[in-house]
């Protein structure tokens, strides 16, 4: 269990996950290092090293990840998977060596293989090819988690794997170029509909099958992981109930606003057809998530809206 006194570190503390994570932390905890880009590259084994030798942390939640939408992962794989990898083998070792009680290790969906039957089990991880859309990033995390696994398994490393589904939230990115589905679509409706566009072009067929755990939740979820598990066994996490893309396209534009058509480029990837995790393993141990997704949607149309405001002043 983690004291209010114990040193803990999180990396990726710039990101969504990690500055919903951090602003809970240091709420409850006070001593909390909340690592960046700027404060250490993870892609730096000596620099990591010495990073963790300065702080000495007792519990350690990696989240720190070169992440992006279908589009950034297409257009550079070798960034992903590399960067990836490396960030994981370097805190792993860096956590092993200043004797960290407990790592969390963040998986994500996306390294179940692209025909994984429905709703995915833990346990199918790694039984098929993967979405060659994000293989490159898919195969950096498995390498984290496996890896985890690996020094639990071989030094007796206290690890735990939480595996969310899609996140969304405040704090995530609105560049087109990096965000998520959700995000994206966002900020495409609250953008057409301040300029008065009369359609709004998406891509892929909207077929495609998603599950979103809002950022909170994982939060919650990755704090249960800490404090009650102690084994290194993968656990999914999210609501476990998903909805179709052009589903969640027809939801935002409803709570945008927004009055033009949608039209779908089929000429464009879909990726996964269909992510939806069996969370029965962490729902039997008595976590479950509390954001519904149309509150979630609310609070993000609310972010960006306030976002376009001040930029276009």
């Amino acid at each position: 269990m983690m004291k209010r006194e114990d040193v803990i570190l999180v990396t990726g503390s710039d990101g969504m996950v990690g500055h919903a994570l951090v602003h809970h932390l240091r709420g409850n905890f006070t001593h909390v290092v909340a690592l960046t880009r700027k404060d250490c590259d993870l892609e730096d084994r000596e620099a990591t090293r010495k990073c963790f030798q300065s702080h000495q942390p007792k519990f350690v939640f990696h989240l720190a990840a070169k992440v992006g939408g279908i589009k950034a992962n297409i257009s550079d794989p070798v960034g992903f998977l590399q960067a990836n990898a490396l960030i994981s083998c370097h805190v792993l070792e860096a956590a092993y060596k200043v004797g960290a009680h407990k790592t969390l290790v963040l998986g994500s969906s996306c390294i179940y293989p692209r025909e994984c039957p429905q709703p995915m089990r833990e346990e199918y991880i790694m039984t098929g090819p993967l979405e060659p859309t994000n293989e490159g990033y898919a195969l950096g995390k498995i390498l984290g988690l496996r890896l985890a696994q690996y020094y639990h398994q071989q030094h007796g490393m206290n690890v735990v794997c939480p595996v969310p589904s899609n996140i969304y939230g405040p704090g995530d990115t609105y560049d087109l170029e990096r965000s998520h589905v959700l995000s994206a679509l966002v900020r495409r409706f609250v953008d057409a509909r301040e300029e008065g566009r009369n359609s709004v072009t998406l891509w892929g067929s909207g077929k495609a099958r998603r599950e979103f755990v809002h950022v909170e939740d994982v939060v919650r979820g990755m704090l249960f992981c800490m404090q009650q598990l102690n084994t290194p066994e993968i656990h999914n996490l999210g609501p476990g109930t998903d909805c179709s893309v052009a589903e969640l396209a027809e939801k935002i534009k409803a709570l945008t606003g927004y009055k033009g058509r949608i039209d779908w480029d089929t000429s464009k990837a879909d990726g996964m057809p269909r992510k939806c995790m069996d969370v029965s393993r962490l729902k039997a141990l008595g976590f479950t998530t509390q954001v519904s997704l149309e509150n979630g949607i609310r609070e993000v149309v609310k972010e960006y809206e306030t976002i376009y405001t001040r930029e276009h002043k």
